[in-house]
């Protein structure tokens, strides 16, 4: 058995999610100063990396009900449509995220409303600047992946408290109890997501969403695998996929059942003709992938089903760093790329 080797206490930060998303309740909670909800008409989010997708997570939770768009913007641009009736919500965990920080800049510079989450830095001076609420993050949490639930649950009570988002608490509370259960199932020896990992092996993940659920899902496990066990892996959405992707699997079989491993994340908001696309999927893809897994999202509502997907890929993971031996929480090759760019 490999030592396990977890310098930034990782894995202890997963299990903690459910206390992590409670206290970003709290926080939200105790923010005065939001901006005026009269004449919002779209919401801007902000953000790179896991603070990109608790925008991502935002938009697939929230956007079929909210009254206006919700967009989520991963670059150094502010879209034009930003202007005095929009709501940006910016998001960097360090606070100091250069694509973030730019577009900040251009779209106060136009008279956003704004709304900022951040543990210090650079956003929290601009925030407080322009006399914007500030969200404050816990600088204690290891890594900005690490902090999904303290960066994703206040963007959606903000949208409650301005009238853009009804029922956001009661998700919340749904969510928490479905992640509190889930984690103490994958605290058990011979678990699920230790199992999944050693299934998985050696082989590079494909992993599949259905809709934008499945595919917020599907993109926080394929980071997840990027930057825990550091491997290659690669993500997509049903039906999208099978109007492209998947003609690539027509050819070299004898290679990709050497390579890949393809993971399904189901949950029960799919589309009926999506159901139906997974089965095509799993049917086609069985001998030219290594195997094909499918892994069922629990819980009551789409954000419980959504979060129950991505602790369960967080523990995958992580278990897979610890079977090869690797330290899944520092990231030199990031670190050496931001230097440079310095």
């Amino acid at each position: 058995m490999t030592e396990l080797v977890d310098s930034l206490g990782m894995f202890q930060a997963a299990y903690a999610l459910p206390e992590q998303c409670a206290e970003a309740v709290a926080r939200t909670e105790s923010v005065a100063g939001l901006p005026p909800a009269e004449g919002i008409s779209s919401v801007l989010i902000l953000g790179m990396g896991g603070s990109g997708l608790a925008g991502d997570v935002v938009a697939a939770v929230a956007g079929a009900t909210c009254p206006v768009p919700i967009l989520v913007s991963k670059n150094y641009e502010c879209p034009e449509f930003v202007g005095p009736d929009t709501l940006v919500i910016a998001i960097s965990f360090s606070g100091e995220t250069e694509e973030t920080i730019d577009a900040v800049h251009q779209a106060v510079g136009v008279g956003a409303r704004l709304v900022a989450l951040a543990a210090g830095g650079h956003l929290e001076r601009i925030a407080h600047e322009w006399g914007a609420p500030v969200i404050g993050l816990d600088s204690a949490i290891p890594m900005p992946r690490a902090a999904i639930g303290a960066v994703s649950i206040p963007p959606l009570l903000v949208l409650e408290r301005l009238g853009l988002l009804e029922g956001a608490s009661a998700q919340v509370d749904a969510m928490i109890s479905q992640v509190s259960r889930r984690r103490d199932e994958l605290l058990a020896d011979g678990n699920q997501a230790l199992k999944l990992a050693q299934r998985i092996g050696r082989t590079l993940p494909i992993v599949y969403g259905g809709g934008t659920l499945g595919e917020t899902a599907a993109w926080r496990w394929k980071g997840q695998f990027n930057e825990n066990p550091k491997v290659a892996s690669f993500a997509n959405r049903i039906p999208e996929l099978t109007h492209n992707e998947i003609c690539g699997w027509g050819q070299h079989g004898d290679v990709t059942r050497q390579v890949f491993s393809m993971l399904l994340l189901r949950h029960d908001f799919e589309h009926p003709q999506v159901q139906r696309r997974f089965e095509l999927v799993s049917e086609i893809c069985e001998e030219i992938v290594a195997g094909v897994y499918s892994v069922a999202a629990e819980g009551e509502g789409r954000l419980a089903q959504l979060f129950d997907l991505m602790l369960f890929g967080d523990l995958v993971t992580l278990h897979m760093a610890a079977i090869e031996g690797i330290d899944p929480g520092p990231v030199p090759i990031l670190d050496e790329i931001k230097t440079r760019l310095r």
